[in-house]
Order: C-alpha cells, then structure tokens, then sequence
C-alpha cells in the first residue's frame, strides 16, 4: 500500500467516524463552531446540489447525496462542502502521485465514490450511511462505510453517545455487538478464529460507542428500530473476511436511551445480524 492511499483510506475513515462524534462542526470553510451553535448558513450553501463530479487525466471523482438531505439545510450545505474538499484533495494527490518521477505511465488513473443515502429518518432524527469507494492503484480497491446522525431540531451532528443516557454503561451493547460479529464470522468463514472485547489489534471486537453506525428501520413506520454497526475490512480479521453490517435490536438498549430520544424507537427489525449486502467481487475500475 502506498503512502498516498493509507493517508486517503485514514482520511477517509477519520472523516465518517467524526460525522459520527464530533464536539465541534466545522464551517464549509473549515472554521469551528461552538459547541450547541449551529454554523451560519448561506444561500448558496442552501442550494448545494446533490451531486458533484469531476474527471481528470489522473482520477474520477463523484459524490451522491440524498434527497432526503435537502430539508436539511445546514447539514446538506456542511456535508457537501466536506465531501467535495476531500475528493479535490484526492484528485490533487492522484496527479502527485501519477506525475511523480520514474511513475509507471500505463498505470490506471484512481478512482473515489461517496455516496450517501438515508438509512432511516425519525421524529427528530435523520441518519445516513455513508459510502467511500476508493481505487487508489492497489490490487483491489477498497470500500469503507460509515453514518451520519443529525439531529433535525438542534441541528447538530449526534454521536452515538447521544442517544444514550449520561454515563449510561453500553457494556451490553459491546457484548451484543462482539458476539453477532463472532456469528457472522463463523458464518463466512467456519473457521474463523473467535474475537473478543480487549484482544489484540485486529483480533478484538470493536466497542460500540467507537464503531461508526446508522439508525435501523423496522415494523414501525417512523421510529428506529435498532442500530446497524459497520465494522470495515480488516478491523476484525483478514481482509479477505470483507467488512460486516451488524444490526442489534432496539430492545436490547431501550432502558439505556436518554429521555429526548427514547420515543424516536419502536417496532421489531426486519432482519438483525449480519446484514451486509451481497454484492459482486469488486475488480478495479476500467479505465478510458
């Protein structure tokens, strides 16, 4: 792995876990925001499209937002800016890197996707997965997923510890996590070797107040059923394991939400385990 894409694949993680947990929103320009006080929004910022795409001799970048996101001004504007700054800085360092001297000239140009869609949307909360495809001259690309929780009344980013009582002790909810992650190992891979909670890195079930996550819908239209966890390639075993999507029931932490958001969940998931979608191997991109 090259240096440019470990630094792109941090960045890109960094980037979907601080929409996750984060003290202070940056400003589309970058600039922080007190903690409680929602950034300036201006009228360009409110007409951000959804879409944004860029093709260069070096690499191909887009980004897919939805519509869901439009109601919501200050986020939509926030996470445009965001996303489009880090795919030029992609762009920008695919050139460095293409350009350099004695660089193979044949090779591929790179290629990064983010596309964010609504996983699920409440009385007061609104929450997207995120999804980072990134081809950055390896073997196989890679693909990293990741939430964003917005709360629709403060508008603010949430972290998972939000939706929680002060102090509340998430010790089951780790345990509920590292366990389904041992099913769905054992499931791809029968002879996985087990993880647990404190083991070496990338033998150890990640804790839930650290793993990036989305809302889950179910039976009740209009409330979360349960968390979906992404636990990304490599985190928990060998990257030919691929990444998980882990959904724990609602019923399982309900005791534990904090009072503004206990209403927000209801109902039976339709599914809770291993839900990662099934899709084709993943080659390298084709290139023009």
């Amino acid at each position: 792995m090259t240096a440019f894409r470990a630094l792109l694949l941090t960045t890109a993680l960094a980037a979907g876990l601080s929409a996750c947990n984060r003290e202070r929103e940056p400003t589309a320009d970058g600039a922080p925001v007190p903690p409680g006080q929602a950034a300036a929004v201006t009228a360009a910022d409110e007409a951000a499209p959804t879409n944004f795409q860029l093709k260069t001799p070096y690499a191909d970048v887009r980004l897919t937002l939805p519509d869901a996101i439009r109601p919501q001004g200050d986020l939509h504007a926030r996470v445009y800016a965001e996303e489009v700054r880090l795919l030029r800085q992609f762009v920008e360092g695919a050139q460095g890197e293409l350009t350099e001297a004695g660089a193979d000239t044949d090779r591929p140009k790179y290629e990064k996707t983010i596309t964010v869609t609504a996983a699920a949307e409440t009385g007061k909360l609104l929450s997207l997965k995120r999804v980072d495809f990134d081809y950055s001259g390896g073997a196989q690309p890679n693909t990293l997923a990741s939430g964003i929780l917005w709360d629709k009344a403060l508008k603010r980013r949430l972290s998972l510890a939000d939706l929680f009582r002060k102090n509340a002790d998430l010790s089951a909810l780790d345990q509920a996590l590292c366990a389904a992650i041992n099913t769905a190992k054992r499931a791809r891979l029968p002879n996985s070797v087990a993880i647990t909670l404190g083991g070496r890195p990338g033998a150890a079930c990640p804790r839930a107040a650290n793993t990036a996550f989305v809302l889950t819908p179910g039976t009740v239209a209009g409330k979360a059923a349960g968390l979906t966890f992404f636990i990304n390639p490599w985190q928990v075993g060998p990257g030919v394991e691929g990444g998980y999507e882990i959904a724990l029931p609602a019923t399982g932490f309900l005791a534990l939400l904090a009072v503004a958001y206990a209403d927000d969940f209801a109902g039976q998931l339709l599914k809770s385990g291993d839900v990662t979608p099934v899709v084709a191997a993943s080659t390298a991109p084709v290139t023009n």
